[in-house]
């Protein structure tokens, strides 16, 4: 089974890629390695869940807008690779939470994403990882990641 065919049968889609909102690449690979840029949770040019965990944001509502975030990274990924099949390995996934004074679940609200990449990738799925409270985040956006993954001919 494809990495795509996983996708779909979790019930799930690729999205387009998300075009940048500023003056960046939306990734790049240096030998085995492709780095993404930062990734908002958008759904059809539609931020997701904009605002702050622990003021406006539920964690549940977090956790989707890392799922959102983690397709449109795939997305990128597809983009520059030509497919998904590729990825060898999920290396490292780092989540910036926008957070409310004293909201310390960022490592619950990033697990929607990681649980994610299990679930698709199985052995290559497991990954180190960062979750980092922010104050505010582009746009508004309740949260950002950037993935790095080995890559593979």
């Amino acid at each position: 089974m494809t990495i795509e065919s996983k996708i779909e049968s979790l019930g799930l889609r690729l999205p387009p890629p998300p075009k940048p909102v500023a003056l960046y690449v939306p990734a790049v690979q240096t030998g085995n390695l492709l780095f993404t840029s930062g990734i908002l949770p958008f759904r059809e040019e539609e931020l997701v869940f904009a605002g702050r965990l622990g003021e406006s944001v539920s964690v549940e509502e977090g956790q989707e807008a890392a799922r959102v975030a983690l397709l449109n990274a795939l997305s990128v990924i597809r983009g520059e690779l030509g497919r998904l099949d590729r990825i060898e390995r999920i290396i490292r996934l780092t989540g910036y939470i926008a957070s409310a004074p004293g909201f310390t679940q960022q490592p619950a609200v990033l697990n929607g994403a990681s649980e994610l990449l299990v679930s698709i990738f199985g052995a290559a799925g497991p990954h180190t990882r960062v979750a980092i409270g922010a104050s505010a985040l582009p746009l508004g956006s309740c949260l950002e990641i950037e993935l790095t993954v080995q890559v593979g001919p």
